[in-house]
Protein backbone atom coordinates (compact mmCIF):
# COMPACT_ATOMS: atom_id res chain seq x y z
CA UNK A 1 0.00 0.00 0.00
CA UNK A 2 3.01 2.35 -0.23
CA UNK A 3 1.91 3.62 -3.63
CA UNK A 4 -1.60 4.15 -2.35
CA UNK A 5 -0.41 6.03 0.71
CA UNK A 6 1.93 8.22 -1.32
CA UNK A 7 -0.72 9.19 -3.85
CA UNK A 8 -3.30 9.84 -1.18
CA UNK A 9 -0.94 12.01 0.80
CA UNK A 10 0.04 13.93 -2.35
CA UNK A 11 -3.62 14.60 -3.09
CA UNK A 12 -4.39 15.87 0.36
CA UNK A 13 -6.33 12.76 1.36
CA UNK A 14 -5.84 10.96 4.68
CA UNK A 15 -3.19 8.26 4.76
CA UNK A 16 -4.35 4.64 4.79
CA UNK A 17 -3.09 4.17 8.36
CA UNK A 18 -4.80 7.31 9.73
CA UNK A 19 -8.36 7.23 11.14
CA UNK A 20 -10.83 7.95 8.34
CA UNK A 21 -13.06 10.90 9.04
CA UNK A 22 -16.35 10.76 7.08
CA UNK A 23 -16.32 13.22 4.18
CA UNK A 24 -19.93 14.23 4.87
CA UNK A 25 -23.00 13.20 6.82
CA UNK A 26 -23.89 9.53 7.18
CA UNK A 27 -27.03 10.00 5.13
CA UNK A 28 -25.09 11.53 2.23
CA UNK A 29 -22.47 8.78 2.39
CA UNK A 30 -25.05 6.00 2.31
CA UNK A 31 -27.02 7.63 -0.51
CA UNK A 32 -23.82 8.09 -2.52
CA UNK A 33 -22.84 4.44 -2.03
CA UNK A 34 -26.28 3.11 -2.97
CA UNK A 35 -26.52 5.32 -6.06
CA UNK A 36 -22.94 4.44 -7.04
CA UNK A 37 -23.55 0.69 -6.90
CA UNK A 38 -26.87 1.15 -8.74
CA UNK A 39 -25.11 3.15 -11.48
CA UNK A 40 -22.45 0.46 -11.87
CA UNK A 41 -25.11 -2.25 -12.17
CA UNK A 42 -27.19 -0.20 -14.62
CA UNK A 43 -24.20 0.60 -16.81
CA UNK A 44 -23.20 -3.07 -17.03
CA UNK A 45 -26.65 -4.62 -17.43
CA UNK A 46 -28.70 -1.97 -19.24
CA UNK A 47 -26.24 0.05 -21.30
CA UNK A 48 -23.85 -2.90 -21.77
CA UNK A 49 -20.86 -0.79 -20.71
CA UNK A 50 -17.65 -2.73 -20.04
CA UNK A 51 -17.31 -3.43 -16.29
CA UNK A 52 -13.93 -1.62 -16.17
CA UNK A 53 -15.47 1.63 -17.37
CA UNK A 54 -18.57 1.15 -15.22
CA UNK A 55 -16.48 0.64 -12.08
CA UNK A 56 -14.30 3.66 -12.90
CA UNK A 57 -17.28 5.97 -13.48
CA UNK A 58 -19.17 4.64 -10.48
CA UNK A 59 -16.15 4.75 -8.17
CA UNK A 60 -15.14 8.32 -8.98
CA UNK A 61 -18.80 9.38 -8.90
CA UNK A 62 -19.26 7.88 -5.44
CA UNK A 63 -16.28 9.86 -4.18
CA UNK A 64 -17.64 13.14 -5.52
CA UNK A 65 -21.16 12.38 -4.32
CA UNK A 66 -19.86 11.51 -0.86
CA UNK A 67 -18.12 14.89 -0.48
CA UNK A 68 -14.59 14.42 -1.83
CA UNK A 69 -13.23 17.07 -4.17
CA UNK A 70 -13.28 15.82 -7.80
CA UNK A 71 -9.48 15.75 -7.98
CA UNK A 72 -9.20 13.92 -4.68
CA UNK A 73 -11.75 11.35 -5.84
CA UNK A 74 -9.72 10.67 -8.99
CA UNK A 75 -6.50 10.36 -6.96
CA UNK A 76 -8.17 7.98 -4.54
CA UNK A 77 -9.43 5.78 -7.36
CA UNK A 78 -6.02 5.79 -9.04
CA UNK A 79 -4.27 4.91 -5.79
CA UNK A 80 -6.54 1.93 -5.24
CA UNK A 81 -6.10 0.81 -8.84
CA UNK A 82 -2.31 0.95 -8.56
CA UNK A 83 -2.18 -0.81 -5.20
CA UNK A 84 -4.40 -3.62 -6.50
CA UNK A 85 -2.28 -4.09 -9.60
CA UNK A 86 0.81 -4.23 -7.39
CA UNK A 87 -0.62 -7.00 -5.23
CA UNK A 88 -2.68 -8.91 -7.81
CA UNK A 89 -1.67 -8.03 -11.38
CA UNK A 90 1.62 -9.92 -11.43
CA UNK A 91 -0.01 -13.00 -9.92
CA UNK A 92 -2.76 -13.01 -12.53
CA UNK A 93 -0.16 -12.70 -15.30
CA UNK A 94 1.92 -15.58 -13.94
CA UNK A 95 -1.19 -17.73 -13.53
CA UNK A 96 -2.23 -17.11 -17.13
CA UNK A 97 1.23 -18.03 -18.43
CA UNK A 98 1.31 -21.25 -16.44
CA UNK A 99 -2.17 -22.27 -17.58
CA UNK A 100 -1.33 -21.62 -21.22
CA UNK A 101 1.86 -23.70 -21.06
CA UNK A 102 -0.05 -26.51 -19.34
CA UNK A 103 -2.56 -26.56 -22.18
CA UNK A 104 -0.18 -26.02 -25.13
CA UNK A 105 2.33 -28.64 -23.98
CA UNK A 106 -0.32 -31.34 -23.70
CA UNK A 107 0.05 -31.57 -19.92
CA UNK A 108 -3.65 -31.01 -19.40
CA UNK A 109 -4.45 -33.74 -21.93
CA UNK A 110 -2.07 -36.11 -20.14
CA UNK A 111 -3.85 -35.55 -16.81
CA UNK A 112 -7.25 -36.12 -18.40
CA UNK A 113 -6.27 -39.25 -20.33
CA UNK A 114 -4.52 -40.83 -17.35
CA UNK A 115 -7.39 -40.29 -14.91
CA UNK A 116 -10.13 -41.27 -17.35
CA UNK A 117 -8.36 -44.45 -18.46
CA UNK A 118 -8.29 -45.66 -14.86
CA UNK A 119 -11.96 -44.99 -14.09
CA UNK A 120 -15.01 -47.20 -14.42
CA UNK A 121 -18.39 -45.94 -15.60
CA UNK A 122 -19.50 -45.60 -11.96
CA UNK A 123 -16.46 -43.63 -10.83
CA UNK A 124 -16.17 -41.54 -14.00
CA UNK A 125 -18.28 -38.60 -12.71
CA UNK A 126 -16.04 -38.39 -9.65
CA UNK A 127 -12.97 -38.48 -11.87
CA UNK A 128 -14.42 -35.67 -14.01
CA UNK A 129 -14.98 -33.57 -10.88
CA UNK A 130 -11.32 -34.08 -9.99
CA UNK A 131 -10.27 -33.17 -13.54
CA UNK A 132 -12.37 -30.01 -13.42
CA UNK A 133 -10.82 -29.01 -10.12
CA UNK A 134 -7.26 -29.74 -11.26
CA UNK A 135 -7.70 -27.91 -14.56
CA UNK A 136 -9.49 -25.07 -12.78
CA UNK A 137 -6.84 -24.57 -10.14
CA UNK A 138 -4.31 -22.73 -12.35
CA UNK A 139 -6.65 -21.48 -15.10
CA UNK A 140 -9.22 -18.74 -15.51
CA UNK A 141 -12.81 -19.91 -15.82
CA UNK A 142 -13.24 -19.11 -19.52
CA UNK A 143 -9.92 -20.75 -20.43
CA UNK A 144 -10.69 -23.80 -18.32
CA UNK A 145 -14.18 -24.07 -19.80
CA UNK A 146 -12.92 -24.01 -23.38
CA UNK A 147 -10.35 -26.67 -22.47
CA UNK A 148 -12.83 -28.87 -20.60
CA UNK A 149 -15.68 -28.90 -23.12
CA UNK A 150 -13.87 -31.12 -25.67
CA UNK A 151 -12.84 -33.44 -22.83
CA UNK A 152 -16.42 -33.64 -21.55
CA UNK A 153 -17.83 -34.44 -24.98
CA UNK A 154 -15.14 -37.00 -25.84
CA UNK A 155 -15.47 -38.79 -22.49
CA UNK A 156 -19.28 -38.88 -22.72
CA UNK A 157 -19.13 -40.22 -26.30
CA UNK A 158 -16.62 -42.98 -25.53
CA UNK A 159 -17.98 -44.03 -22.13
CA UNK A 160 -21.68 -43.97 -23.12
CA UNK A 161 -22.40 -42.27 -19.77
CA UNK A 162 -25.14 -39.55 -19.98
CA UNK A 163 -23.68 -36.20 -21.04
CA UNK A 164 -24.79 -34.23 -17.97
CA UNK A 165 -23.50 -36.92 -15.60
CA UNK A 166 -20.08 -36.12 -17.08
CA UNK A 167 -20.47 -32.38 -17.67
CA UNK A 168 -21.92 -31.24 -14.34
CA UNK A 169 -19.14 -32.72 -12.15
CA UNK A 170 -16.41 -31.27 -14.39
CA UNK A 171 -18.06 -27.85 -14.53
CA UNK A 172 -18.63 -27.90 -10.76
CA UNK A 173 -14.94 -28.57 -10.11
CA UNK A 174 -13.99 -25.74 -12.46
CA UNK A 175 -16.49 -23.24 -11.03
CA UNK A 176 -15.66 -23.95 -7.38
CA UNK A 177 -11.96 -23.40 -7.98
CA UNK A 178 -12.78 -20.17 -9.84
CA UNK A 179 -14.84 -18.75 -6.98
CA UNK A 180 -13.10 -20.00 -3.86
CA UNK A 181 -9.43 -20.74 -4.45
CA UNK A 182 -6.60 -18.34 -5.38
CA UNK A 183 -4.84 -17.60 -7.75
CA UNK A 184 -8.04 -16.70 -9.61
CA UNK A 185 -8.62 -12.93 -9.99
CA UNK A 186 -11.70 -12.68 -7.79
CA UNK A 187 -10.30 -14.43 -4.70
CA UNK A 188 -6.97 -12.62 -5.15
CA UNK A 189 -8.68 -9.23 -5.16
CA UNK A 190 -10.72 -10.14 -2.09
CA UNK A 191 -7.56 -11.31 -0.32
CA UNK A 192 -5.84 -7.99 -1.11
CA UNK A 193 -8.86 -5.80 -0.32
CA UNK A 194 -9.56 -7.47 3.02
CA UNK A 195 -5.86 -7.89 3.91
CA UNK A 196 -6.30 -11.64 4.31
CA UNK A 197 -3.52 -14.22 4.54
CA UNK A 198 -3.28 -15.81 1.09
CA UNK A 199 -1.93 -19.17 2.23
CA UNK A 200 -4.55 -19.50 4.98
CA UNK A 201 -7.29 -18.50 2.54
CA UNK A 202 -6.05 -21.06 0.03
CA UNK A 203 -6.00 -23.80 2.64
CA UNK A 204 -9.47 -23.01 4.00
CA UNK A 205 -10.72 -22.62 0.43
CA UNK A 206 -9.64 -26.16 -0.42
CA UNK A 207 -11.40 -27.45 2.73
CA UNK A 208 -14.65 -25.75 1.70
CA UNK A 209 -14.20 -26.69 -1.96
CA UNK A 210 -14.02 -30.47 -1.45
CA UNK A 211 -17.57 -31.08 -0.11
CA UNK A 212 -18.91 -28.34 -2.37
CA UNK A 213 -17.56 -30.04 -5.50
CA UNK A 214 -18.90 -33.41 -4.34
CA UNK A 215 -22.44 -32.17 -3.71
CA UNK A 216 -22.72 -29.84 -6.72
CA UNK A 217 -20.80 -32.22 -8.98
CA UNK A 218 -21.24 -36.02 -8.94
CA UNK A 219 -24.27 -35.96 -6.60
CA UNK A 220 -26.24 -33.29 -8.43
CA UNK A 221 -24.94 -34.47 -11.81
CA UNK A 222 -26.77 -37.78 -11.37
CA UNK A 223 -30.01 -35.89 -10.69
CA UNK A 224 -29.48 -33.44 -13.55
CA UNK A 225 -28.93 -36.31 -16.00
CA UNK A 226 -32.39 -37.65 -15.05
CA UNK A 227 -34.04 -34.25 -15.39
CA UNK A 228 -32.53 -33.44 -18.77
CA UNK A 229 -31.41 -36.02 -21.33
CA UNK A 230 -29.06 -34.25 -23.72
CA UNK A 231 -27.51 -36.09 -26.68
CA UNK A 232 -23.75 -35.87 -27.04
CA UNK A 233 -23.01 -33.06 -29.55
CA UNK A 234 -21.41 -34.17 -32.82
CA UNK A 235 -18.28 -32.12 -32.11
CA UNK A 236 -14.55 -32.72 -31.59
CA UNK A 237 -14.42 -35.96 -33.54
CA UNK A 238 -10.95 -37.50 -33.40
CA UNK A 239 -9.15 -40.19 -35.37
CA UNK A 240 -9.90 -42.59 -32.52
CA UNK A 241 -13.62 -41.84 -32.84
CA UNK A 242 -13.35 -42.61 -36.56
CA UNK A 243 -11.80 -46.00 -35.80
CA UNK A 244 -8.13 -45.11 -36.27
CA UNK A 245 -5.41 -45.57 -33.67
CA UNK A 246 -5.06 -42.73 -31.18
CA UNK A 247 -2.42 -40.05 -31.61
CA UNK A 248 0.85 -40.65 -29.80
CA UNK A 249 2.26 -37.13 -29.77
CA UNK A 250 4.83 -36.18 -27.17
CA UNK A 251 3.42 -34.79 -23.93
CA UNK A 252 4.70 -34.17 -20.39
CA UNK A 253 4.27 -37.09 -18.00
CA UNK A 254 1.29 -37.29 -15.66
CA UNK A 255 3.49 -36.89 -12.58
CA UNK A 256 5.30 -33.86 -14.02
CA UNK A 257 1.99 -32.20 -14.90
CA UNK A 258 0.51 -32.77 -11.43
CA UNK A 259 3.67 -31.50 -9.72
CA UNK A 260 3.48 -28.31 -11.77
CA UNK A 261 -0.12 -27.63 -10.75
CA UNK A 262 0.45 -28.34 -7.07
CA UNK A 263 3.87 -26.65 -6.76
CA UNK A 264 2.68 -23.08 -6.01
CA UNK A 265 -0.07 -24.41 -3.75
CA UNK A 266 2.40 -26.42 -1.66
CA UNK A 267 4.85 -23.50 -1.44
CA UNK A 268 2.17 -21.06 -0.24
CA UNK A 269 0.79 -23.54 2.28
CA UNK A 270 4.32 -24.25 3.57
CA UNK A 271 4.80 -20.54 4.20
CA UNK A 272 1.54 -20.40 6.15
CA UNK A 273 2.59 -23.36 8.30
CA UNK A 274 6.02 -21.81 8.92
CA UNK A 275 4.51 -18.50 9.98
CA UNK A 276 1.95 -20.19 12.22
CA UNK A 277 4.37 -22.53 13.98
CA UNK A 278 7.23 -20.06 14.44
CA UNK A 279 5.92 -16.49 14.01
CA UNK A 280 8.69 -13.94 13.57
CA UNK A 281 11.40 -16.61 13.41
CA UNK A 282 14.57 -15.68 11.53
CA UNK A 283 15.85 -19.27 11.28
CA UNK A 284 17.24 -20.01 7.79
CA UNK A 285 14.63 -22.69 7.01
CA UNK A 286 11.72 -20.48 8.09
CA UNK A 287 13.09 -17.53 6.15
CA UNK A 288 13.46 -19.71 3.05
CA UNK A 289 9.91 -21.07 3.35
CA UNK A 290 8.50 -17.57 3.82
CA UNK A 291 10.36 -16.35 0.73
CA UNK A 292 9.45 -19.30 -1.49
CA UNK A 293 5.84 -19.16 -0.31
CA UNK A 294 5.42 -15.50 -1.21
CA UNK A 295 2.66 -15.70 -3.85
CA UNK A 296 4.65 -13.81 -6.49
CA UNK A 297 7.68 -16.06 -5.97
CA UNK A 298 5.65 -19.28 -5.79
CA UNK A 299 3.81 -18.59 -9.04
CA UNK A 300 7.00 -17.36 -10.69
CA UNK A 301 8.71 -20.64 -9.80
CA UNK A 302 5.73 -22.52 -11.25
CA UNK A 303 6.05 -20.63 -14.54
CA UNK A 304 9.80 -21.38 -14.75
CA UNK A 305 9.05 -25.04 -13.97
CA UNK A 306 6.45 -25.07 -16.75
CA UNK A 307 8.82 -23.47 -19.24
CA UNK A 308 11.45 -26.15 -18.59
CA UNK A 309 9.48 -29.30 -17.76
CA UNK A 310 6.31 -28.76 -19.80
CA UNK A 311 8.27 -27.28 -22.67
CA UNK A 312 10.74 -30.12 -22.88
CA UNK A 313 8.19 -32.79 -21.98
CA UNK A 314 5.80 -31.50 -24.63
CA UNK A 315 8.42 -31.33 -27.35
CA UNK A 316 8.12 -27.54 -27.55
CA UNK A 317 10.89 -25.45 -29.06
CA UNK A 318 12.10 -22.19 -27.51
CA UNK A 319 9.96 -20.29 -29.98
CA UNK A 320 6.94 -22.44 -29.06
CA UNK A 321 7.40 -21.64 -25.38
CA UNK A 322 7.85 -17.95 -26.12
CA UNK A 323 4.73 -17.89 -28.29
CA UNK A 324 2.70 -19.68 -25.63
CA UNK A 325 3.76 -17.18 -22.96
CA UNK A 326 3.01 -14.24 -25.24
CA UNK A 327 -0.42 -15.54 -26.21
CA UNK A 328 -1.36 -16.04 -22.56
CA UNK A 329 -1.47 -12.33 -21.75
CA UNK A 330 -3.88 -10.62 -24.20
CA UNK A 331 -6.97 -12.58 -23.02
CA UNK A 332 -6.48 -11.42 -19.43
CA UNK A 333 -6.15 -7.69 -20.20
CA UNK A 334 -9.85 -7.08 -19.61
CA UNK A 335 -9.82 -9.11 -16.41
CA UNK A 336 -6.88 -7.12 -15.07
CA UNK A 337 -8.60 -3.82 -15.79
CA UNK A 338 -11.79 -4.97 -14.04
CA UNK A 339 -9.78 -6.17 -11.05
CA UNK A 340 -7.85 -2.89 -10.85
CA UNK A 341 -11.01 -0.81 -11.15
CA UNK A 342 -12.55 -2.84 -8.35
CA UNK A 343 -9.55 -1.94 -6.20
CA UNK A 344 -10.00 1.70 -7.10
CA UNK A 345 -13.66 1.59 -6.12
CA UNK A 346 -12.69 -0.02 -2.82
CA UNK A 347 -10.21 2.76 -2.04
CA UNK A 348 -12.79 5.46 -2.73
CA UNK A 349 -15.21 3.77 -0.32
CA UNK A 350 -12.49 3.75 2.33
CA UNK A 351 -11.31 7.33 1.79
CA UNK A 352 -14.80 8.83 1.92
CA UNK A 353 -15.57 7.07 5.19
CA UNK A 354 -18.48 5.13 3.66
CA UNK A 355 -16.84 1.89 4.62
CA UNK A 356 -16.58 3.00 8.23
CA UNK A 357 -20.29 3.83 8.30
CA UNK A 358 -21.14 0.42 6.83
CA UNK A 359 -18.83 -1.31 9.31
CA UNK A 360 -20.47 0.47 12.24
CA UNK A 361 -23.92 -0.47 10.97
CA UNK A 362 -22.93 -4.12 10.57
CA UNK A 363 -21.29 -4.26 13.98
CA UNK A 364 -24.45 -2.86 15.53
CA UNK A 365 -26.70 -5.46 13.92
CA UNK A 366 -27.35 -9.11 14.68
CA UNK A 367 -26.46 -10.25 11.16
CA UNK A 368 -23.52 -12.58 10.69
CA UNK A 369 -20.81 -10.65 8.85
CA UNK A 370 -20.04 -13.79 6.84
CA UNK A 371 -23.66 -14.13 5.72
CA UNK A 372 -23.76 -10.42 4.93
CA UNK A 373 -20.61 -10.77 2.78
CA UNK A 374 -22.20 -13.64 0.89
CA UNK A 375 -25.50 -11.77 0.46
CA UNK A 376 -23.92 -8.57 -0.89
CA UNK A 377 -21.82 -10.52 -3.41
CA UNK A 378 -24.84 -12.61 -4.46
CA UNK A 379 -26.97 -9.52 -5.11
CA UNK A 380 -24.29 -7.94 -7.30
CA UNK A 381 -23.68 -11.25 -9.11
CA UNK A 382 -27.39 -11.65 -9.95
CA UNK A 383 -27.58 -8.04 -11.14
CA UNK A 384 -24.38 -7.89 -13.22
CA UNK A 385 -23.78 -11.51 -14.23
CA UNK A 386 -20.08 -11.23 -13.38
CA UNK A 387 -18.50 -13.19 -10.55
CA UNK A 388 -15.39 -11.00 -10.71
CA UNK A 389 -17.38 -7.74 -10.50
CA UNK A 390 -19.41 -9.15 -7.61
CA UNK A 391 -16.26 -10.16 -5.74
CA UNK A 392 -14.33 -6.92 -6.17
CA UNK A 393 -17.35 -4.70 -5.41
CA UNK A 394 -18.42 -6.66 -2.32
CA UNK A 395 -14.82 -6.72 -1.09
CA UNK A 396 -14.63 -2.94 -1.35
CA UNK A 397 -17.88 -2.44 0.52
CA UNK A 398 -16.93 -4.84 3.32
CA UNK A 399 -13.22 -4.05 3.68
CA UNK A 400 -13.69 -1.91 6.84
CA UNK A 401 -15.76 -4.68 8.44
CA UNK A 402 -12.86 -7.10 8.02
CA UNK A 403 -10.55 -4.83 10.01
CA UNK A 404 -12.19 -5.97 13.26
CA UNK A 405 -12.07 -9.71 12.48
CA UNK A 406 -9.44 -12.28 13.36
CA UNK A 407 -7.17 -13.46 10.55
CA UNK A 408 -8.99 -16.81 10.07
CA UNK A 409 -12.35 -15.04 9.90
CA UNK A 410 -11.00 -12.55 7.36
CA UNK A 411 -10.08 -15.52 5.18
CA UNK A 412 -13.56 -16.95 5.73
CA UNK A 413 -15.05 -13.62 4.62
CA UNK A 414 -13.05 -13.92 1.39
CA UNK A 415 -14.59 -17.36 0.85
CA UNK A 416 -18.10 -16.12 1.72
CA UNK A 417 -17.78 -13.39 -0.88
CA UNK A 418 -16.44 -15.91 -3.40
CA UNK A 419 -19.38 -18.24 -2.74
CA UNK A 420 -21.86 -15.39 -3.13
CA UNK A 421 -20.26 -14.34 -6.41
CA UNK A 422 -21.30 -17.67 -7.98
CA UNK A 423 -24.99 -17.50 -7.09
CA UNK A 424 -27.71 -17.81 -9.78
CA UNK A 425 -25.90 -17.65 -13.10
CA UNK A 426 -28.55 -16.74 -15.68
CA UNK A 427 -29.03 -14.94 -19.00
CA UNK A 428 -26.79 -11.96 -18.15
CA UNK A 429 -23.78 -14.24 -17.55
CA UNK A 430 -21.46 -15.09 -20.45
CA UNK A 431 -20.67 -18.44 -18.83
CA UNK A 432 -24.37 -19.36 -18.99
CA UNK A 433 -24.40 -18.96 -22.77
CA UNK A 434 -21.06 -20.69 -23.28
CA UNK A 435 -22.24 -23.79 -21.44
CA UNK A 436 -25.64 -23.72 -23.18
CA UNK A 437 -24.19 -23.53 -26.68
CA UNK A 438 -21.42 -26.09 -26.15
CA UNK A 439 -23.76 -28.68 -24.64
CA UNK A 440 -26.60 -27.98 -27.07
CA UNK A 441 -29.11 -27.22 -24.30
CA UNK A 442 -32.15 -24.94 -24.46
CA UNK A 443 -32.42 -21.96 -22.12
CA UNK A 444 -34.84 -23.88 -19.92
CA UNK A 445 -32.61 -26.94 -19.79
CA UNK A 446 -29.60 -24.80 -18.90
CA UNK A 447 -31.55 -23.12 -16.09
CA UNK A 448 -32.49 -26.55 -14.70
CA UNK A 449 -28.91 -27.80 -14.77
CA UNK A 450 -26.10 -25.20 -14.95
CA UNK A 451 -27.97 -22.48 -13.02
CA UNK A 452 -29.06 -24.83 -10.25
CA UNK A 453 -25.53 -26.23 -10.04
CA UNK A 454 -24.16 -22.70 -9.50
CA UNK A 455 -26.77 -22.04 -6.79
CA UNK A 456 -25.82 -25.29 -5.04
CA UNK A 457 -22.14 -24.32 -5.15
CA UNK A 458 -22.94 -20.91 -3.67
CA UNK A 459 -25.18 -22.17 -0.86
CA UNK A 460 -23.04 -25.18 0.07
CA UNK A 461 -19.95 -22.96 -0.01
CA UNK A 462 -21.63 -20.56 2.41
CA UNK A 463 -22.60 -23.49 4.63
CA UNK A 464 -18.99 -24.67 4.70
CA UNK A 465 -17.77 -21.18 5.61
CA UNK A 466 -20.29 -20.83 8.44
CA UNK A 467 -19.41 -24.31 9.74
CA UNK A 468 -15.69 -23.47 9.80
CA UNK A 469 -16.43 -20.20 11.60
CA UNK A 470 -17.77 -22.21 14.53
CA UNK A 471 -14.53 -24.11 15.07
CA UNK A 472 -11.75 -21.62 14.23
Amino acid sequence: MLLSAALITAGGLPRADDPIEPASSEAQLIIAAVIGVAVIIALITWLKVHPFLALAVGGIGVGIGAGLAPGASVLSFGAGFGATMTSVGILVGFGAMFGKLLADSGGADRIVDTLVSRSSARTLPWTMALIGALIGLPMFFEVGLVLLIPVIILVARRSKVPLLAIAIPALAGLSVMHGLVPPHPGPLVAVAALNANLGLTLGLGVIVAIPTVIIAGPVFGRIAARWVDLPVPNMFLTSEDEGDSPSDRKRPSFVASIIGILLPVVLMLARTVAEATAPGSTAPLNALLVFLGTPMVALGIAVIYAMIVFGRGGGMTRNDVSTSLTNALPPIAGILLIVGAGGGFKQVLIDTGIGTVIANAVNGSNLSVLFLAWFVAALIRVATGSATVATVTASGILAPVAADLSMPHVSLMVLAIGAGSLFLSHVNDAGFWLVKEYLGASVGQNLKTWTIMECIISVVGLGGVLALSLVI
